[in-house]
């Protein structure tokens, strides 16, 4: 027996005992002052599951600090001694082989001085729950090591100086305000519990600076998120073998030692009583009624109290997506209004009064042999629907699109500030992260020393590290060839259906079969692009493994960036083909361009390619939010909902069983294994949706508003009541999203570029008001200036130079009652009979030259408005800046009064007891 003191710096543990017992290698520390705790931490005695253990009576707020034990017992989450509260929660089953890892990091458990009770399920005696408890001494040991941040004086606000004139202008507003309704979208501050320490100034925790904490009551000092977070953060170092990297929980997790391990629920979300008469149950109650229910859909998030509960990471998040759904408003109200527009102006449209009345006017087939020849008026209506998106009305949504992405990331930093300064998340900063166990493995034998810690640590040698990167980046861009194969599908299926539905018994599809042809390939599209994100999954983690990344979050931050690239790529490279590139490589008739030689490219409908975009945006946005609101909430419904089946086969339909709320979490669905990747992941992609393409689709900012508004209460819905509490953890910000977005903003500027200048009509028409039609030179460019823009724009053919395999079967003479010498096309040729039939009239080289300076000029005005937005708007408040440097004031005169309070008192303690000082200061 070897014994040694600890320092007092380590209270109470002042003597531990260390045992070395030769033939096994375990390590047993027994702490000596634990016998006379109250709270029994003996795991020899195993017992059975209650049946009348219940959590339906969960524990009320801790208001006062006040606990009955007898309640206590029965509401599950204390021991069974009702006075020690459980912090965390080890799920592991009997029968695993992994005992004796177990039983060593257990008795490590115990030596740490966290207390320990074992319960087994009601359901199946195999599994076993382990109770965590950790008391006042550990808590504050820990918290003192992880500087957490706790209150210590509640805060000092000042007014800043006002002139008269403001006071005044103040005055009357508040007196207007009275007669005003009070506002519907916040909440009732009296359902809200005291969440004060949001009001005082908050310092590392001290234990030798322990009388400047406001500590009402030490059970309650610590909030139950920061309890499991200490319990987890000692876990994590505690050892289960011998060795160096033989510790912490998540290797037992990895290698199946434990099955589960989360921290509790505050108890049951519903509850017999009013929340209005009877208050909130506990937290998870209040936030459930509160927050997640459907009936509180228009009110502001309590982001506090999710804060509070779920931690800073999973509250920033939310932070976020109810800033982005905020900032949804105007976007869709001015989205409403362009096509609102476009539905005012459309009967005074002249292109769409040329369309309708062009009933002379016989166009070419858009597809060989099958597709009959038609009246460009038989094309009305897709006209009209086409003005109602590519108007007047849809370069300045563009631009506003491109500056409102711009406002929104602004914005959010000085939103970020305010809450991270709320939040205590200034100062913050990440701990030196843990080494990934993988990385450990691989590179063990390997080890330099680590600048930060000052220990030896695996090393990865830079040449593996680049061989590595090379190989990921090669299956990345496999992947994207993989992309575009499904894609290049997509096309070949387009090119030979049109013919199919253009031969098709049913009248309906025979007369729309581009519109069918465009549906149903945006249907195949979307059955791909769901099958191909399970495979990019399953390659992101192999690649990302393949990487070895040396920490948890630098495997996060990969994995992100690949699965984000996999699956914009998926998303958008379909929308990308029929904006870009439909209908703009397919030839002229007699010179029709053809895949292999055989497949004629796919042309745009007479009125346009922009129909085709529209549809593919608004069919993909509507499928894959349905289907991702679906998956969210759905698969974890359906799992419980088995789970609670399940049960009430093996114990009998008629016999009610209250389980134990350890029971119950058990009995959730876990957190997923990526944290907030999907949620993010969702909503950074429906983002792109909302700004790349948003010059074809002024809708999408108002259905991503719709579906934000839903998604926040799903979300909420499915934290509160279908997951496990999630371990509360710390960030600053939404991490390697906010550069994503930044480069979704840059992207989105060009890609409005070349939706304006070439998938719309806006430049031609353009060109043509000012250049040849009849207001030309004269600076006009109304509706009478479009007099004749439609024949200007198409060409004409001689159907005698069709090809042998693209001649249609009709001779076109239901028309006219005689056989068609001429057909017209949308392009700017020369006719048939010219020096150089078919060959590029003027107008088309004044159109492109148009469109290259409209992108040019578009994307440099976008581009300086958005620097001079980003230079204009601080990334930090006024009223928070002047904040943050009276709180650093008040704090070190806080401190220096304290100090001379101490100092006078072992001043006066030595005149009390006669011993001689020095007449030194103060």
């Amino acid at each position: 027996f070897i014994a040694f003191k600890i320092p007092d710096f380590y209270p109470p543990y002042n003597v531990f005992t260390l045992v070395l017992v030769a033939k096994d290698v375990n390590i047993l520390f027994d702490e000596l002052e634990a016998v006379s705790s109250p709270c029994k931490d003996d795991d020899s005695l195993l017992h059975p599951g209650n049946l009348t253990s219940t959590s339906d009576d969960a524990s009320r707020l801790e208001a006062g600090g006040e606990t009955v034990p007898e309640r206590n017992k029965s509401n599950g989450l204390y021991f069974r001694d009702g006075k020690c509260r459980i912090d965390y929660i080890l799920v592991y089953r009997k029968s695993n082989p992994q005992t004796e890892k177990r039983e060593v990091f257990e008795r490590n458990i115990r030596a740490e001085g966290l207390q320990m009770e074992k319960e087994s399920s009601l359901i199946n005696s195999d599994i076993i729950f382990v109770k965590l408890h950790a008391p006042w001494e550990v808590l504050g040991r820990y918290a003192e090591q992880m500087n957490v941040r706790m209150p210590f004086r509640r805060k000092i606000y000042y007014l800043p100086r006002r002139y008269k004139f403001m006071s005044r202008i103040d005055k009357q507003i508040s007196r207007f305000r009275r007669w005003l309704p009070k506002k519907p979208m916040r909440l009732d501050k009296e359902t809200l519990p005291d969440l004060e320490e949001n009001d005082c100034y908050t310092a590392p925790f001290s234990q030798q600076r322990i009388h400047h904490f406001i500590i009402h009551n030490k059970e309650t000092f610590f909030n139950n998120a920061t309890r499991s977070r200490i319990v987890h953060h000692i876990l994590q170092r505690i050892k289960y073998e011998e060795g160096k990297n033989k510790i912490g929980l998540n290797r037992l997790l990895t290698n199946g030692s434990y099955e589960a391990a989360f921290p509790l629920h505050e108890g049951s979300y519903r509850s017999k009583n009013s929340i209005r008469t009877h208050g909130a149950e506990n937290h998870r109650h209040l936030l459930y009624e509160c927050w997640a229910s459907w009936g509180v859909w228009y009110k502001y998030q309590p982001l506090d109290l999710v804060r509070r509960y779920f931690g800073e990471k999973i509250g920033l998040y939310f932070a976020w997506l109810g800033w982005y759904t905020g900032m949804l408003f105007p976007a869709a109200f001015i989205g409403l209004f362009v096509f609102l527009y476009g539905i005012t102006t459309l009967d005074h449209s002249q292109v769409s009064k040329e369309v309708c009345q062009a009933t002379d006017i016989i166009m070419c087939p858009v597809c060989d042999k099958y597709c009959p020849f038609m009246r460009l008026s038989d094309s009305c209506v897709y006209a009209k629907v086409t003005h109602l998106f590519d108007n007047g009305a849809t370069v300045f949504f563009a631009v506003f699109m491109a500056v409102w992405a711009t406002v929104f990331l602004e914005f959010w930093k000085r939103r970020r500030a305010v809450i991270a300064y709320d939040w205590d998340l200034i100062d913050w900063e990440e701990e030196e992260e843990e080494i990934r166990p993988q990385f450990e493995a691989k590179y063990s034998k390997k080890e330099r020393m680590n600048p930060i810690s000052g220990k030896p640590e695996p090393y990865q040698a830079f040449t593996d590290k680049c061989s590595r990167l090379i190989v990921s980046a090669s299956g990345i861009f496999f992947m994207i060839c993989v992309v575009i194969a499904a894609v290049f599908g997509i096309v070949i299926y387009r090119v030979v259906t049109v013919s199919t539905f253009a031969a098709f018994k049913w009248a309906l599809i025979r007369n729309n079969s581009q519109v069918a042809t465009t549906g149903t390939a945006v249907c195949i599209n979307f059955c791909i692009i769901m099958l191909l994100n399970v495979l990019y999954e399953k390659v992101a983690l192999l690649l990302t493994n393949l990487e070895q990344p040396r920490t948890e979050s630098e495997w996060e931050n990969s994995f992100t960036l690949k699965m984000f690239l996999f699956q914009f790529v998926n998303l958008n490279s379909s929308t990308f083909y029929i904006a870009f590139f439909l209908g703009r490589f397919t030839g002229h008739p007699g010179a029709y361009l053809r895949l292999i030689n055989r497949w004629r490219l796919e042309e745009c409908h007479p009125s346009g390619c922009l129909i085709d975009l529209c549809m593919q945006m608004g069919i993909i946005m509507v499928l894959k939010q349905t289907w991702n609101n679906f998956m969210e909430l759905g698969y974890p419904l359906i799992q419980n909902w088995w789970t609670r089946r399940k049960v009430r086969q093996e114990h009998g339909p008629e016999r009610k069983i209250s389980f134990p709320q350890w029971e119950k979490d058990y009995n959730l669905q876990p957190m997923n294994a990526y944290g907030l990747f999907d949620e993010y992941l969702e909503m950074i992609l429906q983002f792109g949706f909302t700004t790349i393409f948003v010059a074809a689709f002024p809708l999408a900012p108002l259905l991503a508003l719709l579906n934000n508004i839903i998604e926040i209460r799903l979300d909420a819905y499915k934290f509160v009541t279908q997951w496990r509490r999630p371990l509360a953890s710390r960030a600053k910000d939404i991490g390697i999203w906010y550069g994503i977005l930044e480069g979704i903003g840059i992207l989105s500027v060009i890609t409005n570029a070349f939706v304006i200048a070439i998938t719309s009509d806006f430049i031609p028409r353009l060109v043509y008001a000012y250049k040849y039609g009849p207001c030309a030179g004269q600076g006009e460019a109304g509706q009478k200036c479009m007099v004749g823009y439609v024949n200007a724009s198409l060409s004409v053919f001689r159907i005698s130079d069709f090809e042998n395999r693209s001649e249609p079967e009709s001779d076109g003479s239901e028309f006219s009652g005689t056989p068609l010498k001429y057909c017209r096309y949308r392009d700017y040729r020369d006719p048939p009979h010219s020096l150089v039939p078919y060959g590029y009239t003027l107008q088309f080289w004044h159109v492109l030259a148009a469109r290259l300076a409209f992108i040019i000029v578009f994307e440099h005005l976008v581009f300086c408005i958005k620097h001079l937005i980003s230079y204009l708007i601080p990334d930090l408040p006024k009223d928070l800046r002047d904040r943050m440097r009276r709180e650093k004031y008040l704090i070190q005169e806080m401190m220096y009064e304290a100090e001379l309070e101490r100092l006078q008192k072992e001043r006066k303690e030595r005149k009390k007891n006669g011993k001689a000082h020095h007449n030194e200061w103060p």
